[in-house]
């Protein structure tokens, strides 16, 4: 299993050293994989959860690219119906030949209102728009000249290089039936967030009996001195709580797992971020070993 960290690329405080700092100290420790959140309008329902400064993380990742060497890079989740498929193949096969194949595209449909009206597009066939753009987006990153037709994306005979250096993994989030049929049909990941464990459990024995991918899940770290009850999200707990977490979504068969240390709303406290990943660190030793201290 290969670990990743969710760098928050928006609040207060947050900046271009700030965002470069914590990517070069995650690499350093060791850890797979850098990714960062997704909005484009910052409308109320947005700002609430994601307040400005907010960071475009495609743009960042490419510039985060040129001071770190191994870590891979990626995106939970780029919110795929935002954006043209041409647009979005151009820009993450840049990125991926800037990195040097270090690319990971998480995507989902998305789920604020406002910020689909923001930006002139209909909330109610963000499905649509995901099916098409996932269509489109692996012909461009796959063929020398790419032609789509479909009802909301059209275009003909457009020359795509450069394509990535490799394919990227492409990790398809959410938990609804148009989900895990994505995930199937285009997916290398299903990418749950926030849940808990026998729920991300539950979704893969329904992915698997579709012969679907693997789940590579993000989850909440949130280190608390007293046991939680049931009912907790995975990565919520004591450290024998989480530790118990991370052992089970192994067994699962996640090849990748990404830790949360920032909640929507709440102020980020830097110490207490790396607080938390330095025992989660700690943690995953511990479950090499095969031992909790």
């Amino acid at each position: 299993m290969r670990f990743g960290i969710n760098v928050p690329n928006f609040g207060p405080g947050t900046s271009p050293q700030r965002l470069r700092d914590w990517s070069e100290r995650i690499e350093g420790a060791g850890f797979h994989l850098i990714m960062m959140s997704d909005h484009v309008a910052l409308t109320p329902d947005v700002q609430r959860l994601f307040p400005a400064p907010f960071y475009d993380p495609l743009t960042t990742l490419s510039w985060l690219a040129g001071f770190t060497r191994t870590v891979e890079l990626g995106t939970t989740v780029l919110i795929l119906p935002y954006r043209h498929p041409l647009q979005t193949a151009r820009v993450t096969a840049t990125l991926d030949q800037l990195s040097g194949g270090r690319l990971v595209l998480g995507v989902a449909a998305g789920w604020a209102p406002g910020e689909f009206a923001a930006l002139g597009l209909d909330y109610e066939r963000r499905g649509e728009l995901m099916d098409e753009g996932l269509e489109a987006l692996t012909r461009l990153w796959t063929r020398e000249v790419a032609t789509y037709e479909g009802k909301h994306f059209t275009f003909h005979d457009v020359h795509t290089a450069p394509v990535p250096l490799r394919r990227p993994p492409l990790w398809i989030g959410g938990t609804s039936r148009a989900a895990f049929r994505r995930a199937v049909r285009y997916g290398t990941a299903w990418h749950p967030t926030s849940m808990t464990v026998p729920a991300i459990a539950a979704g893969v024995a329904a992915l698997r009996a579709r012969g679907g991918p693997p789940v590579a899940p993000r989850i909440k770290l949130r280190i608390t001195d007293a046991a939680l009850p049931a009912g907790r999200l995975a990565g919520e707990g004591t450290p024998a709580q989480i530790y118990e977490d991370l052992a089970r979504l192994r067994d699962l068969g996640a090849e990748y797992l990404v830790v949360d240390t920032t909640y929507p709303g709440v102020p980020l406290d830097e110490n207490a971020h790396w607080k938390a990943v330095t025992t989660l660190t700690e943690q995953l030793v511990d479950l090499a070993r095969g031992t909790l201290r």
